[in-house]
């Protein structure tokens, strides 16, 4: 029986609260479960810190009117960033805090519900390595969520972006900001309870402060996971590229769907790019398969970012790589928890050696050599001599 949603209730002194029911909206919006009822209680007068049930907590509701003034009306200047679900805007509140208001859209493709377990999850949880929510906006259509500003956006814009980014990502740096994921994604597995399961480890959701400390963000696909329970079978959510194999294909979730996002991603912050890139050669678009076809050519180190001007610990550089490959192990039993992940980042543990290769990637190694092997037999090139392994 699933868990009844969290329900915000705002009821200052002296003031009349206006009761806002979702409920209409929750069964209008399709997938949804009909028994899940929200209500959130706003007051006509200035926002204040809710009183909050299941497990929502310090969670300020904003009104909309000081939001505008907030962002200046939401002036295109402002706007800081844009996604699937709306617009990020920068804004200065009441109190002086400089916050960053992420705006739904009405076409946003996270719904009431991903809203709601956004507000739930991360108001529960606070740790370095996570953004800080602020509050909330839920007046009439408007579903705003205030957070905390980060001033270096998200690793997606800076490190793996279109090269207009002024920021320097050193070696030094990335060591810094792959740990402190590794940490915070510890955090939410094995200290949180019960643990939350992420679902959308990528790039654009690791967002950047003043120091290039790494914030994990964008819990709307985030799931509380039962400590008794070995997995659950969900709808599937997330980015492609960043999903595990098992999830992907079964619908089957566990933690270790994190540690998959994860080793790419990490592969992704040592190479500098992408994990899909199809303007490189055929056989360097797919970052895993090139990290594969490196690692069995004990040349991992080629794969290390150019732009780092060989400044780097070659042998840190290729444990950071080799860590990627064993998180992207096709078996969820065959990846390692978090928390060792940190332990065999900081070298407080060795890597082990015996990674399995995934087996998609062998299946696309086999059906290259057929077609290889096909073409090779129905039209040769005049004066090439073939591998003696075709």
């Amino acid at each position: 029986m699933p868990s009844i949603a969290p329900i915000l209730v705002f009821s200052p002194p002296h003031t009349h609260a206006i009761s806002l029911s979702l409920s209409l909206c929750l069964r209008a919006e399709r997938g949804l479960n009909s028994g899940f009822v929200h209500k959130i209680l706003l007051a006509e007068s200035t926002a204040q810190t809710c009183e909050v049930d299941e497990g929502v907590h310090n969670v300020k509701i904003y009104r909309y009117k000081e939001l505008r003034v907030a962002t200046n009306d939401f002036s295109p200047r402002n706007k800081i960033g844009e996604g699937g679900f709306g617009a990020v805007y920068k804004g200065k509140l009441k109190d002086g805090k400089i916050a960053a208001m992420k705006v739904l859209s009405a076409e946003s493709q996270q719904g009431i519900q991903e809203f709601l377990t956004e507000i739930k999850v991360i108001s529960s949880v606070e740790h370095e390595n996570l953004v800080m929510l602020y509050g909330c906006c839920v007046e009439r259509s408007h579903r705003i969520l205030v957070y905390n500003y980060l001033e270096n956006n998200s690793l997606a814009c800076t490190l793996l972006g279109d090269g207009l980014c002024n920021l320097q990502f050193s070696w030094q740096t990335r060591s810094k900001i792959c740990i402190g994921i590794a940490v915070g994604l510890t955090f939410l597995h094995e200290v949180v309870q019960p643990p939350i399961v992420h679902r959308d480890i990528k790039a654009s959701n690791i967002l950047l402060d003043k120091d290039l400390t790494p914030k994990i963000s964008d819990f709307g696909l985030a799931k509380l996971f039962p400590s008794s329970v070995t997995h659950i079978s969900t709808r599937v959510a997330g980015t492609m590229g960043y999903l595990a194999p098992e999830y992907a294909i079964r619908g089957q979730l566990t933690r270790k769907a994190d540690v998959y996002s994860f080793g790419v991603l990490l592969i992704e912050i040592v190479s500098g790019r992408c994990n899909t890139n199809t303007r490189l050669p055929i056989g360097e678009q797919y970052l895993l398969q090139r990290a594969w076809e490196l690692y069995e050519r004990k040349g991992l180190v080629l794969l290390v970012d150019t732009s780092l001007n060989g400044c780097f610990d070659v042998r840190e550089a290729c444990r950071y790589l080799k860590i990627g490959l064993l998180c992207t192990q096709d078996s969820p039993k065959l990846r390692p928890s978090m928390s060792t992940v940190v332990k065999m980042l900081t070298g407080e543990m060795d890597v082990d050696e015996e990674i399995t290769k995934p087996v998609t990637l062998m299946e696309e190694e086999a059906d290259s050599t057929a077609l290889i092997r096909a073409s090779a037999k129905t039209c040769p090139l005049p004066g090439v001599l073939l591998p003696m392994w075709l």
